[in-house]
């Protein structure tokens, strides 16, 4: 899907999700001239790499020649009304406001703006930086279909994107897609762990665990199986698999955990938005 833009994308916060979505908006052809950041000390790569491709970096913006086609908030959310408050001004009526900020809501960002501005509210996760992410929005009532596809285009650089029809559904994403990568990390870790307790060096059970939750990733990925269907593919009745899921699936088991987990975060993710 292509990005084309009338006017310039301003983007605030050039952290690893800013500097991922740079990356893949260049990759698609987006102009360079057309990004515009504002970012007090991005991180020396992402530094060099806007130094080398001449975009504009400013620690703040408090003009510019013709409002920005997209306003896209890339801030940490405690931030976030801080550096919002400047940059709204900068808004024109065509302008969509988009920000991947956990736990602010579109009326955070209404309050800033005149009534009728677009503003998306958007949950990536961290697997954007390879270009293997999920994105999952949901807009207020002034988004049209054409901003709606100009925010999808934009963050389809970075991986998929689905649309939600009710906000209230952002604190489940979160949980979800948002919080997921680090339970598939926490697998990873105890996995090697595991490893290293029946007898491997640290250096191989990690290398196995590593590659073991890549490369199942990366199947789930291609296939049109679902996870179920593939879990069963690999486990032989009466085998070394059905014995150690025997243990994962039991009572309490990886189920009833993740449950309590995602459950915990959705609470959380309630907490960060009020």
């Amino acid at each position: 899907m292509s990005l084309k833009l009338d006017g310039p994308l301003l983007i605030a916060g050039a952290g690893k999700m800013g500097g991922a979505l740079i990356e893949g908006l260049l990759a698609r052809g987006l102009p360079a001239h057309q990004i515009i950041i504002q970012d007090p000390a991005p991180p020396p790569e992402i530094a060099q790499f806007l130094q080398k491709h001449a975009i504009r970096t400013e620690a703040t913006i408090t003009s510019l020649a013709a409002p920005p086609s997209l306003i896209l908030m890339a801030v940490k959310p405690q931030l976030m009304d801080q550096v919002f408050a400047p940059l709204a001004k900068l808004a024109g009526p065509k302008t969509v406001v988009l920000s991947i900020a956990a736990g602010k809501t579109l009326a955070s960002f209404e309050h800033h703006l005149m009534p009728g501005i677009a503003v998306i509210r958007a949950m990536p996760n961290t697997p954007a930086q390879v270009g293997r992410g999920v994105t999952a929005c949901v807009a207020n009532s002034a988004a049209s279909a054409d901003q709606k596809a100009m925010a999808s285009a934009l963050l389809s650089a970075v991986g998929e994107v689905v649309w939600l029809e009710r906000e209230d559904d952002m604190d489940a994403v979160t949980a979800v897609s948002g919080s997921g990568p680090a339970y598939v990390f926490l697998v990873a870790e105890c996995l090697a762990e595991a490893g290293r307790k029946v007898g491997l060096s640290p250096e191989l059970a990690q290398s196995l665990a590593r590659a073991t939750v890549a490369g199942a990733g990366e199947l789930l990925h291609r296939s049109d199986l679902d996870a179920a269907t593939l879990r069963q593919n690999v486990t032989s009745p009466g085998g070394t698999t059905a014995a150690a899921l025997a243990v994962l699936m039991g009572q309490p088991g990886l189920q009833d955990l993740m449950t309590d987990a995602v459950a915990a975060a959705v609470r959380r993710s309630g907490e960060l938005s009020k």
